[in-house]
């Protein structure tokens, strides 16, 4: 105990990077799986298929039927830095899908360090060593960070360079030299390609140059961000297409053309969201305090807020595309607050009920954090795949959801085989299947594994096809997460139920 405490008095940075390193660790080892569709199937599937000769998502011009292959939309810079790392584990012997994610979910974990690194460098070089403590045990133990830190979404792989490039900018305010603005731009541009909707970060970053009366930073930083893009975002494109940002204008025309199909919500949508996970009032107190901030700290404040208010605009709306800027908004929040409170009388006079506020918060955030952290998230999916797998025989699969119109896609990484995944619905039933599909196919290439879905109407559904196949044999039960239960229990949307495992002898 006396060396936290001169820990926390002489290197408060490092023990706040060990104690955050150390409950990532547990995210590394335990929360297996995938949090949403996007982590594992935009990046981990088709990054994986690549390496084995295949093409997941049909993504590349030679897998697609025609004589006109067009883009999808879809940045191939993450992904493809996936795909280089999977080589490398192929050419040394590492097979195992399992332990190929540990590595993935290592490297995630040791970037996201850089986070809570730079958002307590910057705290402390613009408000000082205090505020920066707060900051970085916030960045580092908030009760989603560390789930989030070992994920694969790209709204939170592209928070390490927007952050660093930040730093760089406020590091260097009084130096007139050329070259940090020439890195941040350089770093922008990689978030860019990580996340195209980072532009309206990197554009707000530009806007507060400018207000600033910086302009030959603001146009330095501009020129590089522009030139990175170019080379990692108009190259890659150019290799594959033959074209440069042949998919980034493709994924904003989609957009743009798809603003009101998927995922509508009202303008405050993210307003609540952000008060939500940050727990209330604290989040009340943060939120103030990056409002607040506004003028003193533009550089801060205004690429945040452009985001923000983007996005907010935009009718498509989904929780996790407000990521990059959270960071943002804690580091800025609490700066903010803390400046408040050391003028405000109330404040000053209720310094009692302060400290209370901030107990209930670290109570009800500890709780979260050290179940969410060792989440194993789509449990039921990922184990189904791997114990099919495990058997070592597998043709391909049939995967029966007929409680449903459609299928949920099976990770076909974990698999191990790559091809076509045979659903039965409700508007594909048993019958249909059977007789427009299954008896077309020579019995080499028939599936002989059966993954049932959900225990709605179990016994009726597996007699249903036995009719037709009636070689079923059950093999196991795979039970979702107690996380899992828990989302599927408070939103059933979420469709995280048991899974049913049969063989076709």
């Amino acid at each position: 105990m006396n060396l936290i405490k001169k820990m926390w008095a002489e290197k408060p940075l490092l023990l706040i990077l060990f104690a955050s390193a150390f409950i990532r660790l547990f995210a590394v080892l335990f929360s297996k799986g995938y949090g949403m569709h996007d982590d594992h199937f935009l990046v981990i599937e088709p990054a994986q298929s690549w390496v084995d000769g295949f093409d997941y998502n049909n993504w590349l011009p030679s897998s697609q039927l025609g004589n006109a292959p067009t883009p999808t939309g879809h940045s191939f810079f993450y992904s493809g830095l996936h795909y280089f790392l999977f080589t490398f584990l192929k050419a040394i012997g590492m097979d195992n899908p399992q332990s190929k994610m540990y590595v993935v979910r290592f490297i995630h974990a040791s970037l996201s360090l850089l986070i809570i690194y730079f958002g307590y460098k910057i705290s402390e070089k613009v408000a000082g060593k205090q505020e920066a403590k707060m900051v970085g045990i916030l960045l580092g133990l908030f009760w989603f960070m560390p789930f989030m830190s070992v994920r694969n979404l790209v709204e939170f792989a592209c928070i390490t360079p927007l952050i660093y490039a930040t730093w760089i900018v406020i590091k260097n305010e009084n130096n007139q030299k050329s070259y940090p603005y020439i890195i941040a731009g350089i770093f922008l541009g990689v978030a860019f390609s990580i996340r195209f909707q980072t532009i309206m970060f990197t554009g707000g970053f530009g806007l507060a140059l400018l207000f600033m009366k910086q302009i030959k930073q603001a146009l330095i930083l501009g020129f590089s961000f522009l030139l990175m893009a170019v080379i990692i975002q108009g190259g890659t494109d150019y290799i594959i297409w033959g074209k440069p940002f042949v998919e980034f204008t493709e994924y904003v025309r989609y957009n743009i053309e798809n603003a009101n199909t998927y995922f509508v919500q009202q303008w405050y949508m993210y307003l609540i969201l952000i008060v939500g996970i940050l727990i209330p009032p604290i989040s009340l107190f943060l939120f103030f305090g990056f409002l607040r901030s506004w003028k003193k700290h533009l550089l801060l404040f205004l690429p945040s807020f452009a985001f923000l208010v983007l996005h907010s605009y935009f009718p498509n709306k989904q929780e996790r595309f407000i990521l990059p800027i959270i960071p943002f908004i804690i580091m800025l929040g609490y700066i903010g607050w803390s400046n408040f409170i050391k003028t405000s009388n109330y404040w000053l006079s209720h310094k009692q009920l302060l400290t209370k506020f901030w107990i209930f918060f670290w109570i009800l955030n500890t709780i979260p954090l050290l179940v969410v952290s060792v989440a194993y998230s789509k449990k039921n999916r990922v184990e189904a795949m791997s114990y099919i797998a495990s058997k070592g025989n597998v043709h391909s699969i049939i995967v029966e959801d007929s409680n449903r119109d459609n299928i949920l896609m099976p990770p076909l990484f974990y698999l191990k085989k790559w091809g076509r995944v045979a659903g039965i619905t409700q508007l594909n039933n048993a019958e249909a299947y059977y007789q427009n599909e299954y008896v077309k196919l020579l019995p080499k290439d028939r599936p002989n594994y059966v993954v049932f879905m959900q225990e709605d109407n179990i016994y009726k559904r597996v007699a249903a096809l036995k009719i037709y196949i009636p070689s079923l044999s059950y093999e196991t039960t795979i039970e979702p997460s107690f996380i899992d239960k828990l989302m599927h229990w408070l939103n059933p949307v979420n469709k995280n139920q048991v899974s049913f495992i049969y063989k076709i002898k």
